[in-house]
Parts: C-alpha cells; sequence; structure tokens
C-alpha cells in the first residue's frame, strides 16, 4: 500500500509591530499594530510591514547562531534576514542576537551594521560589544546596489571605506542565491571563497548568507554615500 508523505509548512515569524520608536509614543492609543505572522521573510513582506505603518518591530525570539542542523540553520538565516531587510527599511528592531562561543568574539562585527540587538550571547565581553555597536552603528553603513551590468558594495564596519564592484556575470548569480540564504555547495568555490575571504558572507551551517542589505532608504543624498 502507498503512503503520502505531507510535508509540514515552515513555523510563521511573529512580530509585535507599532507606529513609532519612542517608547512612550507607542504606548498611545492606536500606536501598535499588534502581532502579526509572516508566513516567510521577503523583501516584499518587510514592505508590507512599512506600509501598515510599522516603525519598530520586536522579533518573539532569538537569531541563534549556535544552532545545529539544516531547519535550524535555516530559521536563523531568515531571521537574520528579517532584522537585515527592517533596518533597510529604517525600521527599529527589538532582537537578541546568540553568538558561538569563542568565535562570537569577532563574529557580532560582521554583523553591526544591523539595528543593534537589545542583547548578545556567547561575546566574552558582550557589554562592551554592544555599547560599541550602538554607538557606531548608522544606516547605510554596509549596503550594495544593482547597476547596470555590476553590483557594486560599500562596506565602512571597519572604519573606513571598503568599496568592491563586481561585473562578472558568475559573482551576480552568487550575490542573487546568497541573498536570502543558500547552501554553499550551490555557490562556485572559487566565487564563494573569493566573497568570504572579503568578508561579505557569513556561514550558518552548510547556508552561506549575503551580509550587506540593498540600498531602500538613504540617510543623506546618495552621492554623499
Amino acid at each position: 500500500m502507498m503512503t503520502q508523505t505531507v510535508e509540514k509548512p515552515a513555523a510563521p515569524f511573529p512580530v509585535t509591530a507599532w507606529r513609532d520608536h519612542d517608547d512612550r509614543a507607542r504606548a498611545l492609543p492606536g500606536m501598535g499594530l499588534g502581532t502579526i505572522d509572516l508566513p516567510e521573510v521577503t523583501g516584499q513582506a518587510c514592505d508590507g510591514l512599512w506600509r501598515l505603518g510599522a516603525r519598530r518591530v520586536a522579533l518573539h525570539e532569538p537569531v541563534d547562531l549556535t544552532v545545529s542542523g539544516d531547519a535550524g540553520a535555516r530559521r536563523a538565516v531568515d531571521l537574520l534576514c528579517l532584522v537585515r531587510e527592517l533596518t533597510a527599511r529604517a525600521v527599529l528592531v527589538d532582537w537578541e542576537l546568540r553568538l558561538p562561543g569563542e568565535e562570537g568574539a569577532d563574529q557580532w562585527r560582521l554583523l553591526s551594521h544591523l539595528h543593534p540587538p537589545l542583547r548578545i550571547e556567547g561575546v566574552p565581553d558582550a557589554e562592551e560589544a554592544l555599547y560599541t555597536w550602538r554607538t557606531q552603528h548608522y544606516l547605510c553603513k554596509f549596503v550594495w546596489r544593482r547597476g547596470p551590468g555590476f553590483v557594486q558594495i560599500r562596506d565602512r564596519r571597519w572604519g573606513e571605506l571598503r568599496r568592491f564592484t563586481a561585473d562578472e556575470p558568475e559573482y551576480q548569480a552568487a550575490i542573487e542565491a546568497l541573498d536570502f540564504g543558500t547552501d554553499h555547495r550551490d555557490v562556485p568555490p572559487a566565487v564563494l571563497a573569493d566573497l568570504a575571504g572579503e568578508l561579505l558572507v557569513l556561514r550558518v551551517g552548510d547556508l552561506g548568507w549575503w551580509l550587506p542589505y540593498r540600498v531602500n532608504r538613504w540617510l543623506q543624498e546618495a552621492m554623499a554615500i
């Protein structure tokens, strides 16, 4: 007798949203948007939150980079995508970050272009790291944009401007695949090694994830970035 396997649907991504950043303002009537279950994390889903009026969003679970297994890695990367896409839209994000022990001592710097978390675990000097992250964070710190036949990345996470331009088709295809996370084996090894060597990609389990966010809201005039 043939049995049918029913694939379990992915768990939604619940968030709580408000219309204002300020703690006092979001306590006023009508400022809360309640809990919203996102069926998946996409740029379109984050655009939908913005159109609803969300200017501050709280995640209901930590971003856990200590996980093992494909499902845990996929969940962690999806949550990172959510923080990245909301940061790109100038939305304040309340979230927590869990890093893997000694490796996390420097790993937080890779993520320091994202809106600062409320708490970091797994870093020896967590309070100092969090203070540095909060005081040195600004929008458009690490961004990329697509031009006609090229991709340009601007990285200021390390205190100076590092600029990269990729016009080779294989690099552009790799960036598109990595944008929301993909198995590292799906990317040509030489291309992945090159991108990882410039600290543009984060590995979470078997997944590779594109770190910078796409320019969505300029902090100032584009020519000044």
